[in-house]
């Protein structure tokens, strides 16, 4: 019987992958991780985790099987917290939920579920591992997407190494939510019909202003509407003198200024927004809505285009530079001047997109066939052939 921890949330996903686990005859136990203390920044009648905490007790109860409580609210502010602030600082946008995986959950949480004994750890993911035998006998594996096409959560999991994977078992990545919900409630699990947890991996919903105005002091600018008709826009470039040129040129990020607009808001601080944001910036009077085409947090200025379409929220090309680039599958990772069709993703749920690799001096380009949307730093690429998650970097 090979012992399994399964981080048990207190939500209806990882409650049925610990009842699957027991089911396949695993010796299963229940580790409920308490990340956060603090309760002034959520909006905590949504996501506390006392309630939480209970519900994934009572599942252990009710499956028979040990239950503890780890506080891991240390490192989760020092990897986690920390890191988000100074993201927010730089003007990227970082995300907390593929951090927390890499960094959280599959690290300091698996370091103790080892501790404990463990063989595996187990959490309640929509996606699936798969395992490649290699002719000298040892394993390669894969992190496939889950079976789910609207819950796939390969994506969230795009930073795990083949360490990380060797030890991880996904027992619903197999099934469809509503299966889920229908395994539960016939095992009169208390998780069965709660709803799914929104808002910051393990803090809850959280008011993000007033989540980063702890670190991040407000700061008056103006916001600076750009015209789609400004030079910035015009036509490209046809002839370059060879492909990292032509990469670099697409890749490269506009730089705006307050003469390419004009004032037409004011906002409390740069760092507060990203790109692609609609909402929050509280200017009326305009034919479409506005939407954030940059941020410039060093002169603490937004830059808004009207509509969807404005050209200055769209860009081709993006690079990943070797200190942020990851593969998960090591044995395919591209070697100087390679390139590789792959399938990505900028962001969780979008759709995949066809997209070119590039390995160049410093880091990596992917080249997208269409342009993309509201492509923003600090935020995960992730890349696939077909539906297995082969590496991932962060957007700079």
């Amino acid at each position: 019987m090979k012992k399994v921890v399964v981080g048990l949330s207190g939500g209806v996903d990882s409650s049925v992958a610990a009842y699957l686990l027991k089911e396949q005859g695993y010796e299963v136990i229940g580790l409920f991780m308490k990340n956060w203390h603090d309760d002034t920044v959520t909006i905590s009648d949504e996501c506390p985790w006392l309630e939480d905490s209970n519900d994934a007790m009572i599942v252990a109860e009710k499956l028979g099987i040990p239950f503890q409580t780890v506080d891991l609210s240390a490192e989760y502010k020092e990897r986690i917290v920390d890191y988000m602030f100074d993201e927010y600082a730089k003007g990227r946008t970082p995300n907390p939920d593929v951090l927390c995986n890499r960094e959280i959950k599959f690290d300091v949480f698996m370091k103790i579920a080892l501790q404990l004994g463990a063989d595996y750890v187990a959490t309640g993911h929509y996606c699936k591992k798969g395992i490649i035998k290699n002719s000298d006998g040892s394993e390669t594996y894969q992190l496939l997407a889950g079976e789910d096409p609207n819950k796939d959560q390969s994506y969230f999991l795009c930073q795990l190494s083949q360490e990380q994977l060797a030890k991880t078992l996904f027992p619903i990545g197999e099934l469809l939510k509503p299966e889920v919900r229908r395994i539960a409630a016939a095992n009169e699990l208390i998780t069965a019909d709660k709803k799914d947890s929104q808002g910051l991996c393990f803090i809850g919903k959280v008011r993000l202003p007033d989540f980063l105005q702890q670190k991040l002091k407000p700061k008056k600018g103006v916001i600076i509407e750009v015209p789609s008709t400004i030079a910035h826009f015009q036509e490209a470039p046809t002839e370059f003198l060879n492909k990292n040129e032509e990469l670099a040129y697409f890749a490269k990020k506009p730089i705006y200024h307050l003469t390419d607009g004009k004032v037409v808001g004011n906002h409390q601080g740069a760092h507060y927004f990203t790109k692609g944001q609609r909402k929050g910036l509280d200017v009326g009077g305009t034919k479409e809505p506005l939407f954030v085409i940059e941020t410039d947090v060093d002169e603490n200025i937004i830059y808004t285009g009207q509509g969807k379409a404005h050209p200055g929220l769209y860009r081709r090309t993006l690079f990943v530079s070797d200190a942020e680039l990851h593969w998960v599958r090591t044995d395919l990772a591209l070697k100087m001047d390679d390139s590789l069709q792959v399938l990505a993703r900028i962001r969780y749920r979008q759709e995949l997109q066809k997209a070119t690799l590039y390995k160049v001096e410093g880091g990596m380009y992917v080249d997208f066939e269409e342009k993309q949307s509201a492509i923003t730093e600090g935020q995960f690429v992730a890349w696939y052939l077909k539906d297995d998650l082969i590496g991932s970097g962060v957007i700079s």
